[in-house]
């Protein structure tokens, strides 16, 4: 089952990147790509249906509305374009991935969240004198 689970998150993964791919192409009709845009808006967005905080329900709408959205979107596609754009997202994810990337990325939150801490401190430390 959980290979099964495993496999299930790898196509959600491509297929989430062809939808990308799939959105930038011109045989794609606008509201497929309207609706591919509205879906990783809503993945990507802070702002949910139901709050995260909301113990299970809250995690359970991305669970539900996410992998929908996705699905009906890849219904709305040419088969064709859907077939290519997920060769294309497979290869794409077949590539090497590097940590020095990550660990970049990590170091520049870091920094940021020790900046951002340095002015309030700063601040704070000036309006109580």
């Amino acid at each position: 089952m959980l290979s099964s689970i495993k496999i299930w998150a790898r196509n959600l993964k491509r297929d989430s990147y062809a939808l990308y791919l799939a959105a930038r192409d011109p045989r794609v009709p606008w509201y497929a790509k309207a609706l591919a845009v509205a879906i990783a808006a809503y993945a990507l967005s802070p702002i949910d249906l139901i709050p995260d905080f909301i113990p299970v329900l809250g995690y359970l709408d991305d669970l539900i509305l996410v992998p929908a959205g996705i699905w009906l979107a890849i219904r709305l596609i040419p088969d064709d374009v859907m077939t290519e754009c997920r060769a294309s997202a497979s290869a794409a994810l077949q590539r090497p991935t590097t940590r020095a990337g990550m660990i970049a990325i990590i170091l520049l939150w870091i920094a940021g969240a020790l900046a951002l801490a340095w002015l309030v401190f700063t601040r704070w430390a000036r309006s109580a004198a």
